[in-house]
């Protein structure tokens, strides 16, 4: 989420949130010879869930699952990043999902909502998925990342950030509503200021707002691969070891442009997120 992703950009990432290998949860403890891991926190509970998808469930071990039945606020924080005014609540947990809308403040504008893990569970490789449907119209940037802030530095794994409204990140409907069908999964090391390692614009060849998708990252101490519904989207070859904790979030702008009449405001547009699993 440091910036918007460019097509000339180089290197590799990945996207979803479905993190499972070795290590410790609470009490919780497990171990594979897969990816070695930590979990800094005891409010992620491992149960059973299915298997990362199109992955080996021999190698992992289950450290967090969010099912979306409730707002679990001992997992989540809830964010205005870029404050609005008088902004409303544009998020709820309903039917199984978690959906973030496009909204307006009271000024008129569309305002940034983030849902994070920060504080509450953070984790270091494994594997990351979630499955979401992605909301319409020009301006929205909906993303899952990994996060840290680390003295001064900042790494970050972002598994997918879309841009319906930008140049060749999506489509135009009859009414003139940008449709997302594109995204990128990007990897920032974080050392300095930008440093992006590499990313990749992916072309899912399908409108991700007309159903759900998995978005999926495997971190291994040296590799990160990136996986589109078990497809291997991106593979970069980078050197990451600092614990990070899980962001769901929508923004407006960047490279989707700026908001105007044409996006889709309200619940039916959402940012819907069936699971996030690690």
């Amino acid at each position: 989420m440091a910036a918007a992703v460019t097509a000339e950009a180089s290197g590799s990432s990945a996207a979803s949130t479905t993190a499972a290998a070795s290590g410790t949860t609470g009490a919780n403890t497990a171990t594979t010879d897969a990816i070695p891991q930590t979990v800094s926190t005891a409010t992620a509970t491992a149960s059973t869930a299915p298997a990362p998808y199109g992955q080996d469930a021999n190698s992992y071990a289950l450290t967090f699952t969010e099912e979306f039945n409730s707002f679990d606020s001992s997992l989540w924080n809830d964010h205005i990043w870029y404050a609005g005014s008088n902004a409303t609540k544009n998020y709820t947990v309903e039917n199984g999902t978690l959906k973030i809308w496009p909204q307006r403040d009271a000024s008129g504008s569309f305002f940034d909502r983030t849902i994070d893990t920060d504080g509450k569970f953070y984790q270091t490789y494994g594997y990351f998925e979630m499955e979401a449907k992605l909301p319409k119209g020009k301006g929205t940037w909906p993303a899952f990342w990994l996060f840290n802030h680390v003295d001064t530095r900042r790494p970050e794994m972002d598994i997918m950030e879309a841009y319906a409204g930008g140049n060749g990140w999506g489509t135009t409907d009859a009414s003139g509503v940008s449709r997302p069908t594109t995204y990128a999964p990007t990897i920032w090391k974080g050392d300095t200021e930008g440093q992006m390692m590499g990313t990749k614009m992916f072309n899912a060849g399908v409108d991700l707002s007309e159903g759900f998708h998995k978005y999926a990252v495997k971190w291994e101490p040296n590799k990160q691969t990136y996986y589109f519904d078990g497809k291997e989207v991106l593979v970069a070859n980078v050197t990451m070891g600092d614990p990070m904790y899980i962001m769901l979030d929508l923004w407006f702008g960047s490279a989707s442009g700026t908001p105007d009449n044409s996006t889709p405001q309200g619940k039916d547009n959402s940012y819907e997120v069936n699971y996030v699993r690690a």
